[in-house]
Parts: structure tokens; C-alpha cells; sequence
């Protein structure tokens, strides 16, 4: 076995232990465990609530399972617990993003800076381009909330009347609402997954984003056309009717273009190549001090006081980036939408990663890793197979362990070794892992994901399955470009 003590902790030139002893099937042995308790966790035991706690419980489970082949192949239980040690502290980064992240949305929230996006992202809906507006609507609000639940389950619902209205398939309006949030869901900094990828493959969160943008724009433009063609191509009836929101949010904010020029200044951070924790920290603080200026009176209530001076400001914006707020409107849809975790509501995805690296690390620790990483290389000798593999694996373990969080997770882990040996960037592997495993999750029925959106927009899976366009286009998008050698990036010494 490989000394530990020579192996670095950053992800990105960290070397997997190879215990020569680990046959592939005992390599296997954990992963198959693994699986096979998470489908029964999610599909019998919890459903929706697995993410709850259960499933990072079974994280541990599959790390005992791995700690038990590793004691039959000679590896100390202090070998695995330094290599576990090593995992998390290499997730560091993220963690404190995650935590920054939720911060902002907190007061993104109370500022009116993300109900803002939401009021004018609804004015552009007409009867004749209505499914291509569901999606630019879902993507903007996604984008801003960080969440493609959150989306479907408020202004979802509500395009999903609208929509029936007009004499629309729900099939269509619900496949084109997910496309939107998923897009949405993929390019924000404020998602859970979209966190969660790059930490798992050893890259960084802007960077993943950036190197999305060249599979996931060209994707989301084809499914705009498509649902503008068949918008052109069918007859619709009467008008969408969305003034009771617009009335909700105007009498619950101050609505105003000038508060967009915090999400614009942030943006300038990110380009100006700023360190993302800067750039969060400045876009939460920026968020705190317009919730003062521009809607005194919500950062009152949230504070539970009854004038504004610094002793409710401070409680009030605080609470916002912390702990769980919400702001009532007079809509019942939107009221749900107007809510943020702060820094708690991202607890459930870091307590996911620890578990996640726990269960890395004693893979790791035991030289599975290696063992798994050499046999794929044998079997994908080629980097488009490597690609196609990983985006395999993706799509099997959303149907295996119907998670969207566990394909990222133990797809991310297996394949990072076999990524770095081909010279590939860890941004290759995250992209992968969003293109593939974030997306397909909504298209399997007993998955949470696509359990979840039938249930709320009360559609079928196998209705809007088809008409989710930029879900299931993106698996192949991403499998062209690797075929072709597009926007490969190569790791540069």
C-alpha cells in the first residue's frame, strides 16, 4: 500500500491508494451494498424524506461495508480515518460556499432583489410563445432561487393553469416548466447540485459553471426553438391571466430595476476572476444593506420589532442569513416561493458531502478507488468511452438508487481517479455529472426527483417525460461533444 503521509490533500493532485491485495469484485463489493440499500431506503422505506438524514446514514453504512473488506485486505483502521480526514478538508471550500450561499439567498430574499427577477420574468408571457416563456420564466426564477423545486412547486403550478387554459397539453406546459427550472437549477451558484458536482470531482464552483455553459446554452437554445415551433404550430384560447401575482408581489415589495444592481455587481466579481467566497460575502452583505433601504418594513417583521434602528436591521438581516424566513404575500402560490433556508437550510447537503467523503475515504483508504478507476480504463480505453461510462453510471444509479444527489455523489467519486489519469480536467467530470446525473433524475418516476414534480404539478411522468426536452437532450449533447473533442480541457501542469 501507498504511504499516506505522501499523499496531498488537494483534490485536484491528490493520488488514489492502490492496494495491489483488492480484487475488483471486493472492490465492488461496497458500491453494490450501497446501492442496493439506498433504492430500498428510497423506494420502500422514506421516499421523498430520504434526503432527510436516512440516506447519509446510509453513506456511513456503505463506508462500514468498505471498512470491512479494507480489514481483510490489511489496511488499519487509523489508515482509514486519516484518508476520511483528508477527503473532508478537501471539501472545505465548498462547505463554506454552500454556507455563504445560503446566506445570500436569505437576503436576495428580504431585499426584494429575487421577487424583483420573478415580477418582471412573469410580464414576458403571450398566448403565442407561451411554453418557450414557461421556460425563460422557470430558468430566470431557478436561476434566482437556486432551486428547481422551489420553481415548479410556486410558479409551476400557476404556468401549469395557465396553461390549461389556453387549451395547452400539460404534458407540454409541464415539460417545458421543468426544462426552464432544470437549466435554472444547473447554472446557479445557489444550487445544492450544482455545489455538490464540482466538489465531488476536486474543481471549483465557478469554474464548473463556466465550462456548462458550452453544452447547457446550446442545449436550452434547442429546446427554446423547439417549444416556439410547436407554439406557432397550435391554436391557443384566451389570455394568461397573471395580474393577482404581479398585484401580490408589488403589495408585499418595493419593486425596482435599480435593485438588480446587486446581482450585476456580483456578476463583475465573478468575471473580474474574484475568489468565490469574496464574491458571495460581497453579494450577501450588498443583499443586507438594500433590504434596509429598499423594504424597511419586511426586514421589521422578520427582526419582530417595531421601528427600524440598528437593533432590528441587525436582527432582522441576521435572521435572513442564517436561519429559515419567509415573506406572506397575497398569493398563495408565490408564498411558498418567498421563503430561504439562510446558512441552516444548506446543513442537509453538508452533512450529504461529509457522508459522501466518508465513504470515499475508506473506498480511497482501501484501494477500491484504484481498483474500480483501473478496470474502467481497461474496459473505456478511449476518452469519449470514459465519458460515455460516467454518463452511463449517472443515469443507472438514478434508476438504481433514485437519487439525483447519489448519482453525482458515488459517480463523482469513482470516476475522478480515471478522469485525472487521462489528462482530463475535473471540470469535465462535473459537467458530466450535471449534464447527466442532475437532469435525468426528473425523467424516472420512482426517482425523488421525478416523484416530486409529478406530485406537484399533478402531470404524469410519462406525460411530460418527452416534452422535457432540455433534460434528456442534455445527455446527449454532453456525449456529442466529448465524441467530437469540443471543449475538452486538459489538465495543464
Amino acid at each position: 500500500m501507498e504511504n499516506q503521509n505522501n499523499i496531498s490533500t488537494d483534490p485536484k493532485t491528490k493520488k488514489i491508494i492502490n492496494n495491489k491485495e483488492l480484487s475488483i469484485w471486493e472492490a465492488l463489493i461496497p458500491i453494490i451494498a450501497l446501492v442496493v440499500m439506498l433504492f430500498y431506503n428510497v423506494f420502500y422505506a422514506f421516499g421523498d424524506d430520504a434526503l432527510s438524514g436516512s440516506n447519509q446514514f446510509i453513506l456511513i453504512l456503505g463506508a462500514a461495508v468498505a471498512a470491512i473488506v479494507g480489514f481483510f485486505n490489511k489496511v488499519s483502521y487509523k489508515e482509514m480515518i486519516e484518508e476520511v480526514a483528508k477527503n473532508i478538508k478537501s471539501t472545505t471550500g465548498a462547505l463554506l460556499i454552500l454556507l455563504m450561499v445560503g446566506s445570500l439567498a436569505g437576503t436576495w430574499l428580504i431585499s426584494g432583489i429575487i421577487p424583483t427577477m420573478i415580477y418582471y420574468g412573469l410580464q414576458i408571457l403571450n398566448p403565442t410563445i407561451f411554453l418557450a416563456a414557461c421556460v425563460v420564466i422557470c430558468a430566470i426564477i431557478s436561476i434566482a432561487t437556486g432551486s428547481s423545486w422551489t420553481t415548479s412547486a410556486t410558479v409551476g403550478i400557476a404556468l401549469i393553469g395557465i396553461g390549461d387554459t389556453l387549451g395547452i397539453s400539460l404534458g407540454m406546459t409541464a415539460g417545458a416548466v421543468i426544462s426552464g427550472a432544470y437549466f435554472g437549477d444547473k447554472m446557479s451558484p445557489l444550487s445544492d447540485t450544482t455545489n455538490l458536482a464540482p466538489a465531488m470531482a476536486g474543481g471549483e464552483l465557478f469554474s464548473h459553471i463556466k465550462y456548462m455553459t458550452y453544452t447547457t446554452i446550446p442545449t436550452i437554445t434547442i429546446t427554446l426553438i423547439i417549444f416556439i415551433i410547436i407554439g406557432f404550430t397550435q391554436e391557443t384560447v384566451g389570455t394568461p391571466e397573471i395580474g393577482n401575482q404581479l398585484s401580490a408581489i408589488e403589495k408585499a415589495f418595493t419593486i425596482s430595476p435599480w435593485l438588480f444592481l446587486v446581482p450585476i455587481l456580483v456578476i463583475i466579481l465573478i468575471i473580474k476572476k474574484a475568489p468565490p467566497l469574496i464574491a458571495l460575502l460581497a453579494g450577501t452583505l450588498l443583499g443586507g444593506i438594500t433590504a434596509i433601504i429598499a423594504q424597511p418594513d419586511i426586514v421589521i417583521t422578520i427582526a419582530g420589532g417595531d421601528i427600524l434602528n440598528f437593533n432590528t436591521a441587525y436582527k432582522g438581516v441576521m435572521k435572513a442569513m442564517t436561519v429559515d424566513t419567509s415573506v406572506e404575500t397575497t398569493s398563495k402560490e408565490l408564498n411558498d416561493l418567498f421563503t430561504s433556508g439562510g446558512m441552516s437550510g444548506m446543513l442537509g447537503t453538508i452533512w450529504l458531502i461529509v457522508c459522501a467523503m466518508v465513504f470515499g475515504g475508506v473506498m480511497d483508504a482501501i484501494g477500491a478507488l484504484a481498483r474500480i478507476s483501473k478496470a474502467l480504463l481497461g474496459l473505456f480505453d478511449s476518452i469519449f468511452g470514459l465519458f460515455a461510462s460516467t454518463a452511463m453510471s449517472c443515469v443507472i444509479l438514478n434508476a438504481t438508487a433514485s437519487d439525483q444527489y447519489l448519482a453525482i455523489v458515488v459517480p463523482g467519486r469513482m470516476y475522478a481517479k480515471a478522469f485525472k489519469d487521462k489528462g482530463l480536467a475535473p471540470e469535465n467530470l462535473s459537467r458530466t455529472l450535471e449534464d447527466t446525473g442532475t437532469v435525468t433524475s426528473v425523467l424516472i418516476p420512482y426517482n425523488t426527483c421525478g416523484a416530486y414534480q409529478s406530485g406537484v404539478l399533478g402531470v404524469p411522468v410519462i406525460d411530460y417525460a418527452f416534452y422535457a426536452f432540455f433534460n434528456w437532450l442534455s445527455f446527449f449533447m454532453t456525449l456529442l461533444f466529448a465524441a467530437l473533442s469540443i471543449k475538452i480541457k486538459r489538465i495543464t501542469k
